[in-house]
């Protein structure tokens, strides 16, 4: 299957459900961005103390680090919500929450995103390409929990590297092939894109079913 073919599924996957996708957007941004904003400005005094502001309280650097930890669960929502879209299933906004129950599941996800991320850095430690193929090797691996929840975040980790072998290159010729879409947003005043995520999103889905997840038929 080629990346060409793979976006116009992405896009069939879509279709009917661009609404729902841009509403998912909206939450997910309002809840990324826009409420840790408005919490400092709170705490700030105001809007004029927090522009004059030349270092954010502690308490605000405090809050901010914590916050980041309790997204990283909403982001890899972004993953599986839009992996069942590509599945077809409907999209719903109260699936961005879908990373955070059962209880136990966030502190997994959580956990797993850090090693992966410290798998990462060390490898770029050595060179900037050999980080990028490693990442490129683990990218599989919050779909793989979706699937296989029994999977511990090393598990999921080699195993995503395991059925990435021979598939980096065609991964990171789909992420270029959305550089263009990503130039266009500038345009939109980045409002392109709540379009353009849910369009990556659902191609990266469609890459994970027809190329990772279809390994394990083959084993079958």
């Amino acid at each position: 299957m080629t990346l060409s073919m793979l976006r116009r599924q992405a896009r069939q996957a879509l279709k009917g459900k661009w609404s729902a996708a841009v509403l998912f957007m909206l939450v997910y941004f309002f809840i990324n961005a826009i409420f840790p904003t408005i919490i400092e400005i709170v705490a700030s005094g105001g809007w004029n103390e927090w522009i004059e502001q030349e270092n954010p309280p502690i308490a605000a650097s405090i809050f901010n680090l914590l916050y980041s930890f309790a997204l990283i669960p909403l982001g890899i929502a972004m993953y599986w919500a839009f992996l069942d879209v590509y599945r077809g299933q409907s999209l719903h906004v109260s699936r961005v929450f879908s990373a955070y129950t059962p209880a136990k599941l966030p502190l997994k996800l959580i956990g797993t995103s850090i090693l992966f991320g410290i798998f990462v850095f060390l490898w770029s430690l050595l060179l900037i390409i050999p980080g990028i193929i490693k990442s490129l090797a683990y990218s599989q691996t919050f779909f793989l929990l979706k699937d296989h929840p029994e999977y511990s975040a090393l598990q999921a980790i080699t195993e995503s590297k395991k059925r990435m072998k021979g598939y980096k290159w065609k991964l990171f010729l789909l992420y270029l092939s959305f550089i263009g879409w990503g130039f266009l947003t500038i345009f939109t005043l980045g409002i392109g894109l709540l379009w353009l995520i849910p369009y990556i999103y659902t191609s990266l889905a469609a890459f994970y079913e027809e190329f990772i997840r279809a390994q394990e038929a083959s084993v079958e």
